[in-house]
């Protein structure tokens, strides 16, 4: 009797497990089924903005024909717009967090939060912050802003970004040798997006070191920091900090004033950018503009076909990882400097940089010097 009984549970136990082991097959089958029918993702080497672009062709179409008629510098459409910047953004006086403007004991609000919430400046918080304005008084003469789109690959630009008075790169970009006779090497400003602090250094609990080696190719260069984006930038960025003043890196990192960022926010949207949040490359242009008597765009092509020969372009010059379109509005702001473009206010460049026959935005005869 017992041994019947045994027999009796051991061929229930493999029923159950067989019956187990199909239906865990068949929900297998179903699902890799599902997914043979999805599109893989970044199968193709085209940024997002492009595969939403109805009609691409066109629009750059469009845009080339309109690039391609002759640049002037208009001095008075710049200086206008510089002030109205200034009036509206004070980005002179406040795009940087510092001990003279941001006191002890007072609220820091988020610049990205929804509900505007806010943190007190510690005794810890208060000295990260530099004491003074890093930026100086006075203007200089010229500036390229250089972000980073595939549009630089084989643009020979190099050389001319860098006759620059100041240089402001975006988000910590590759500078490797086999690069700068497209994208040069010279940095005064260049921006950190903290997702590379998280996904390539651990949120910097660890790697701490290898982050601030990273660093080399910066030299002594301002390193903007988000900090008070989000509640979640803080921490990240605080550790950043203090990572590099640990290991005597010669980079200055400093902080961008949500105040700053909230006003350009405003104007902008004002002008009919409505997106969450503006660009850094679009934040960095306009910071430019107040700062310096002549400002070059370089690598700002929001599209993945190129406007001279319509050949495919990856959406950086060292990788294919599109844009954060829930947030960016990349074509749009694109429009926008196009149109300061043609206003003389600031200069694009969209091809071989060696090939334009017209001189930069402003001749670089005489480099580091600095105008009021």
């Amino acid at each position: 009797m017992r041994l019947q009984i045994l027999k009796l549970l051991f061929s229930l136990l493999t029923i159950f497990f067989l019956g187990g082991l199909l239906s865990t097959l068949i929900w297998y089958m179903l699902n890799s089924n599902v997914e043979s029918h999805r599109q893989p993702p970044h199968k193709k080497s085209v940024p997002v903005s492009s595969e939403q672009c109805k009609n691409c062709r066109e629009i750059i179409a469009n845009i080339a024909k309109r690039y391609a008629e002759p640049w002037k510098r208009q001095d008075g459409n710049y200086q206008k717009f510089s002030s109205l910047l200034s009036s509206k953004c004070h980005g002179a006086e406040y795009a940087i967090v510092t001990q003279n403007n941001t006191p002890l004991g007072s609220q820091i609000v988020y610049s990205g939060e929804a509900k505007r919430k806010a943190i007190e400046v510690t005794t810890n918080l208060f000295s990260t912050f530099p004491k003074d304005h890093p930026l100086p008084n006075k203007k200089w003469d010229s500036c390229s802003v250089v972000g980073n789109g595939g549009i630089l690959v084989n643009s020979k630009c190099g050389k001319q970004i860098d006759s620059a008075d100041f240089v402001i790169r975006c988000n910590l970009p590759p500078l490797d040798s086999e690069l700068e006779k497209d994208v040069g090497k010279k940095t005064d400003l260049v921006t950190a997006n903290p997702s590379i602090f998280q996904l390539k250094f651990s949120s910097l609990n660890n790697f701490r070191r290898p982050f601030v080696e990273s660093l080399r190719n910066f030299g002594d260069a301002m390193l903007l920091l988000p900090t008070f984006s989000f509640r979640l930038n803080t921490q990240l960025c605080q550790r950043a900090i203090y990572a590099i003043n640990d290991f005597d890196s010669p980079i200055r990192p400093i902080s961008f004033n949500p105040e700053y960022i909230r006003n350009l926010s405003i104007y902008w949207n004002s002008q009919g950018l409505t997106e969450p949040r503006l660009s850094t490359g679009f934040m960095m242009v306009s910071l430019a503009l107040e700062l310096c008597n002549s400002v070059d765009l370089y690598g700002f092509w929001p599209f993945s076909f190129h406007p001279q020969d319509f050949h495919h372009l990856t959406n950086h010059y060292y990788d294919n990882k599109p844009p954060r379109k829930q947030y960016h509005a990349m074509p749009a702001e694109f429009n926008h400097l196009l149109k300061l473009h043609r206003q003389g206010i600031l200069r694009l460049h969209l091809g071989d940089c060696e090939a334009e026959k017209d001189v930069p935005a402003k001749k670089r005869q005489k480099k580091h010097r600095m105008l009021v």
